[in-house]
């Protein structure tokens, strides 16, 4: 063999163990991006992971063909947060606003008390201080904006029709 050829053997094995063969694939249904960054001197602690896949079937009514959107799920899987803003931003002057569209999970029984309110009540600490602010989506789970007053990691606790969930938004600086 010629000393190309032993060239050409050697980058062969070379490559060849340098792939990834074997390593797990992310479903593409459940593909996320890396969480995000937390705010500037805060702790940690943003789970947030906005996914780029499909909705989930419960969540696509509205929507035609393989509809792919941002959407971040809440921490029980109860309710999907659709961002057609993303990403969402604090003090944006131009483009997409924060608009969210909210798609609760159908319920498996009915509400455990069903005197509750059918308003999503979002209530939102910015993570690393005591900052919360509290929005409501009027109706329940459905198209909305949703601002906050400073970029950062948002833990959301979520309530509507006595059910709950959690999850966590990252606004970024506009």
């Amino acid at each position: 063999m010629g000393s190309w050829g032993r060239l050409l053997l050697a980058s062969v094995v070379l490559l060849a163990g340098c792939t990834a063969a074997g390593a797990p694939a992310t479903p593409a249904t459940r593909a996320a991006s890396a969480p995000a960054s937390p705010a500037a001197g805060g702790p940690t602690g943003c789970a947030a992971r906005v996914e780029e896949g499909r909705l989930p079937d419960w969540a696509d009514a509205g929507f035609s063909g393989d509809t792919r959107m941002p959407h971040v799920f809440g921490a029980k899987g109860e309710i999907v947060a659709v961002l057609f803003g993303h990403p969402l931003a604090v003090g944006r002057t131009e483009g997409p606003s924060n608009k969210i569209l909210w798609v609760a999970r159908p319920a498996a029984t009915p509400s455990p008390d069903p005197s509750a309110s059918a308003t999503l009540v979002i209530t939102a600490t910015l993570d690393g201080t005591t900052t919360r602010v509290t929005r409501e989506v009027a109706g329940g789970p459905g198209p909305s904006i949703i601002d906050v007053p400073r970029a950062g990691c948002w833990h959301l606790e979520l309530r509507w029709s006595g059910r709950t969930d959690t999850m966590d938004l990252v606004y970024v600086a506009a």
